[in-house]
């Protein structure tokens, strides 16, 4: 797992950021400055009017290098990286910036000048480089390292946000969290090449997973399944359970379920019972289980009476979601998980919401961007409300009906295709009942149809039958069904319903 290196002018908020970023994420927060200050026990002022600014490079070079070196197990930072906070000039030294890009994310902060002023104004002078005349001293340093700071690609503009905010952004952009209200864990975007596996782990898959990807973990014990929702039941959970001891797993091992949703509930499931439970690791294949299906730790597999009427909560080590692996799917497949992608959006990120809107086209340049961004609304859900008891139950918009029509269709329609359909009928109950203003169901639907998803449940599916899988959904309590039903785009609301006729006669 990288370092993250916060790059930018004096002023930006680099130490500030830097040690709120660490915190949500675990990590160790180091101030390369502090750490020369430190070593040579002195300040930058005094080292550069002692020494020059020379030296103070090599300086640079010197701490930056025994940052990033491997180093003997146990010792150092460990094998989970660091924030680092990163000098204004710190970069210009071409070996440092390559010390930095091989060993982590480098992220600019950039601000107006303006903004600069006003935060430098009290500590001007413990700034060499700025002492005196802040003003033009400030604005010669930014013209001159204008072109180095813009050919960093990743960048964040800090002027009038919150270090709070910015430091979420920071997530968001690099795809890194930490999960820890249920369990501790990391979730990352990055690439599945980047992981080491113990050898006396077992991945869990399907065949149409192995087909394409299974040779990626050479020497590593697998277990293939056939694919399908129709194989998400507890006779495939006995199969795992018996391979898990014909392999000699034992409460020291770790399973990697490789796969798509129905991969991950089933192996999850598999772990948190096997031996009273082990570790387990979630590498999604899907979107739909990138942004949804392997975050959370709810895991467990169907009846024939429903849908996921039997599970636990058990969250995984490590979630790794890498969107390389999306360029294997099927259109249908990749639709499919945009149904929870435009879930995501509804609920509390319009702006995710509208990128969905620019169609397939879009979306298939730019899974990467999508992927971390459905991901964390699904993160920021989880991490609220654990284990459902209020908040969590948002996420549940447009699956109690599509549950519904996903089972009585004999799973024909995919759980995307279904929970779209879903997420239409519970957005036209929702301006029915004065939940939602007029035009929000309809806004839905078009987004959904420009990606090519159904809107409406088809005519041939029995109505009496999709009720009857409704009043046996795991949501219900005893008078209703807790509804989660769109209010407009961006927010949602729980609404106890009692006449599920309502729900899907239009």
């Amino acid at each position: 797992m990288p370092h993250l290196f916060l790059y930018g002018p004096p002023g930006t908020g680099k130490s500030t950021i830097g040690k709120l970023l660490a915190e949500n994420l675990k990590l160790p927060f180091i101030d390369l400055d502090r750490v020369i200050e430190t070593n040579a026990g002195m300040s930058i002022s005094q080292i550069m009017e002692e020494q020059g600014e020379s030296a103070f490079r090599d300086m640079e070079t010197s701490v930056l290098r025994k940052i990033c070196s491997p180093l003997p197990k146990g010792e150092g930072i460990g094998v989970r990286g660091a924030v680092i906070a990163l000098g204004g000039g710190a970069l210009l030294r071409e070996e440092n910036r390559a010390i930095a890009q091989s060993n982590g994310s480098v992220i600019l902060l950039i601000a107006d000048l303006q903004t600069l002023l006003e935060r430098l104004e009290l500590d001007s002078e413990k700034r060499p480089l700025l002492a005196g005349d802040l003003r033009g001293k400030l604005t010669s340093l930014l013209e001159a390292r204008k072109e180095h700071y813009a050919s960093f690609p990743l960048r964040l503009r800090v002027d009038g946000k919150s270090a709070e905010h910015i430091a979420r952004q920071i997530q968001v952009t690099v795809g890194r969290h930490h999960l820890s209200a249920m369990g501790e864990y990391d979730v990352l975007v990055g690439q599945i090449s980047n992981l080491s596996i113990s050898r006396n782990a077992i991945i869990v898959t399907d065949e149409n997973v192995a087909k394409y990807h299974l040779e990626k973990f050479q020497g590593i014990n697998s277990i293939v399944l056939p694919a399908g929702e129709e194989h998400k039941n507890l006779a495939t959970v006995s199969r795992l359970w018996d391979a898990f001891l014909e392999n000699g797993l034992d409460r020291k091992s770790t399973v990697v379920a490789f796969g798509g949703g129905v991969i991950s509930d089933l192996t999850g499931f598999a772990a948190s019972t096997y031996m009273r439970g082990i570790d387990w690791i979630a590498i999604p294949t899907t979107l739909l289980a990138m942004v949804d299906a392997a975050l959370g730790g709810k895991t467990g597999f169907d009846l024939p009476q429903g849908k996921n009427l039997i599970g636990s909560f058990h969250p995984p080590k490590l979630v790794l979601a890498d969107p390389s692996l999306l360029l294997t799917l099927s259109d249908r497949d990749l639709r499919s998980g945009m149904a929870e992608v435009v879930k995501h959006g509804v609920i509390s990120d319009p702006e995710l919401f509208d990128l969905c809107s620019r169609g397939m086209g879009w979306v298939k340049g730019n899974l990467e961007t999508i992927v971390k961004r459905a991901l964390t609304v699904k993160i920021q859900v989880i991490e609220a409300d654990p284990y459902e008891k209020g908040l969590r139950t948002t996420l549940n918009l447009g699956h109690t009906v599509g549950h519904a029509v996903e089972l009585v269709s004999h799973f024909e329609l995919s759980h995307g295709e279904a929970v779209a359909i879903g997420m239409v009928a519970e957005a036209r109950y929702a301006e029915k009942i004065g939940v939602a203003r007029r035009g929000v169901a309809d806004t839905i639907a078009n987004t959904l149809s420009h990606l090519g998803l159904p809107t409406r449940i088809p005519e041939e599916l029995p109505r009496v039958e999709i009720l009857r899988v409704m009043r046996v959904d795991k949501k219900k309590n005893v008078k209703a069904i807790r509804f989660a039903l769109p209010a407009e785009i961006g927010r949602v609301e729980l609404v106890e319903v009692t006449e599920l006729e309502e729900v899907i006669d239009w």
